[in-house]
């Protein structure tokens, strides 16, 4: 039974939600007197009016009191059902919110939807209303009849507000299943802004990311340009170039660059540097980070970015200093979470400045000065790796395993922290061994079937991997990861080529431009024989994403050509990239170069 005072609470909710529903209209001037003789008829008129609108009161407050106690004992279907005919009795907006916020609590979509096109038909000027059919619509995955509802939120939409509902579209259709449609819907309801110099800009940018998202790459260098012509000095335009240059068109680069040089802000500097540093375009990348630190300097994150960079390339006198802005301008971050992340960030980069002079010790106790509660596991992971480079593999195991895991969730990230601990210490067989047991608590996870075959390869069991890859195909024919890795497995080893390459470029067709399978293809091509096919693909793959295994590969391919000088260039490129690549390096050594 409920207590007592709960349903005192619940009654002043329920006269709360109510609002103006039941208020008795009262006039705002007094009336005129009526005549005498017509006093007393009017008087009965008023009463009877009066009784009236006090017994339909009473009955819309019972129902709203009735339905919010059924919705505080979990009877949400019956409460949103009395939410739904208070609201009708009443014609109150309120109540059809809380009738259809009810619904969906109720996790019943149709309902949820069904009063809220009750709501909108009351009120068909609502734009509340009208977000809430389109929401739901998108969440059922409704996205063909959301069209119309999708049109009438941009129009009501002030001109001068448009861009950040734009940014909202693109957020509600991100995850519609069918990403072409959803793309094709969001073109057609924005229409109407596409031509205006004001909205066409980021009107363009957020189809263009739709038809990015959907794999519809020359339809998003096209709303790029389309949206350049209106306005070549839009933000949203830059931000669109940004993501077709992450995503591997390089021809958008200048018109990113170009913005940025007329737009110099450090955030703005900052998102590109990270699409550089995602493609392994280090020096670029710093170049960005500098302009920042030079700008802006009293900008934190790019202190700490330009410590990292300078760390990979051994420049740890510079990579000292910029630690130490980056610790001056700690009290700059706003308290709480972002002062916490600030804090810890720069207990890393201390430590592994600490590490990269081999002061052990020294690194060890910045990491543990890290924050226990929400970096426990990441952080015993990177004392655990360090202790592994000194050789010291059981400690290091036992440092992952002493952190306490609650739920099988996080048993499962201990696990995987223990395996990559082992991976990284070059123990296939011991790896394989954890791996292969986690794969058959989650037989299900296609990710961790994918990466137990890559594991198992690693562990020289090409048939348990062969088995894994083609079992993944079965279940997810589109996963193309699996069909580039068994077609790669094939082109290293020299065997099966024919079917190596169609694999390949079955995953290709899946992801066109990808780097790492554009590299697999040119493999295949390179052990056939076609050295010039071989060769276009490379530095393709190479101009996209400068990789080491890739630079390892474009190396040898040159090499096979007798252009040695590019070959060099691009071996000692790679090596600045990852000096530690084992591709890269078991090349040298089978090819007797020293770069």
């Amino acid at each position: 039974m409920a207590h007592p005072l709960r349903f005192q609470g619940l009654a002043v909710a329920a006269i709360l939600a109510m609002g103006t529903a039941i208020a008795f209209a009262q006039p705002s001037d007094p009336p005129a007197k009526p005549a005498e003789s017509e006093q007393t008829s009017d008087l009965e008129k008023a009463m009877d009016t009066e009784n009236r609108q006090a017994a339909m009161s009473a009955e819309l407050f019972y129902e709203i009191l009735v339905g919010e106690m059924a919705a505080q004992e979990g009877a949400l279907t019956d409460a949103q059902a009395l939410m739904m005919e208070a609201a009708r009795n009443s014609d109150n907006e309120k109540l059809y919110r809380r009738a259809t916020e009810l619904a969906v609590q109720s996790r019943s979509g149709e309902q949820a939807l069904r009063n809220a096109r009750a709501w909108l038909n009351a009120y068909p000027e609502s734009r509340d209303a009208n977000r809430a059919v389109l929401r739901l619509m998108v969440t059922m995955n409704r996205i063909a009849d959301s069209a119309s509802y999708l049109r009438r939120e941009v129009e009501l939409t002030p001109a001068e507000r448009r861009g950040s509902t734009f940014l909202a579209i693109t957020q509600l259709y991100g995850n519609a299943s069918d990403k072409p449609l959803a793309a094709d819907v969001v073109e057609q309801a924005l229409e109407s802004s596409l031509k205006d110099p004001q909205t066409g800009p980021m009107a363009w940018a957020a189809i263009g990311h739709m038809r990015l998202v959907a794999g519809q790459k020359p339809a998003a260098l096209q709303a790029l340009q389309n949206g350049e012509k209106l306005n070549p000095d839009s933000s949203a335009v830059a931000l669109l170039g940004m993501e077709l240059l992450e995503s591997g068109s390089a021809e958008v680069e200048p018109l990113v660059q170009r913005y940025i040089d007329k737009n110099p802000s450090p955030q703005l500097r900052m998102a590109f540097a990270r699409v550089l540093i995602g493609q392994n375009r280090l020096a670029d990348a710093k170049a960005q980070i500098k302009a920042i630190t030079g700008e802006s300097p009293e900008f934190p994150e790019a202190w700490a970015v330009l410590a990292n960079l300078q760390l990979q390339d051994k420049e740890y006198d510079e990579a000292e200093q910029s630690i130490a802005q980056f610790a001056a301008l700690q009290p700059r971050l706003p308290d709480g979470v972002a002062r916490k992340a600030g804090q810890a960030q720069l207990y890393l980069l201390q430590a592994d400045l600490a590490e990269k002079r081999k002061r052990y010790d020294e690194a060890d106790a910045y990491l543990q000065r890290i924050p226990d509660a929400p970096n426990l596991l990441s952080v015993q992971a990177r004392r655990a790796d360090m202790l592994a480079r000194q050789g010291k593999i059981r400690e290091a195991r036992a440092i992952i395993r002493a952190v306490p895991a609650e739920g099988p969730n996080q048993q499962r990230l201990k696990q995987i922290a223990e395996i990559q601990l082992l991976r990284d210490a070059n123990l296939p067989q011991e790896a394989y061994a954890l791996q292969a047991r986690l794969q058959t608590q989650f037989p299900d996870d296609i990710e961790l079937a994918y990466d137990t075959a890559l594991m198992a390869e690693r562990a020289g069991k090409t048939n348990e991997m062969e088995r894994l890859l083609r079992s993944i195909i079965e279940r997810k024919p589109d996963f193309q990861h699996a069909y580039n890795a068994l077609g790669y497995s094939y082109a290293d080893r020299n065997i099966k080529l024919e079917e190596a390459q169609a694999l390949i470029q079955k995953a290709l067709d899946m992801t066109p431009g990808d780097p790492f399978i554009t590299d697999s293809l040119a493999w295949v091509h390179f052990r056939r024989g076609h050295l010039d096919e071989a060769e276009k693909l490379l530095e393709q793959a190479y101009e996209t994403r400068q990789d080491a295994e890739i630079a390892a590969h474009l190396g040898e391919v040159l090499w096979a050509q007798n252009k040695r000088d590019r070959a060099l260039k691009i071996w000692r490129e790679g090596l600045q990239t990852d000096d530690s690549n084992a591709t890269l390096l078991e090349t040298l050594k089978r090819l007797n170069v020293k770069p």
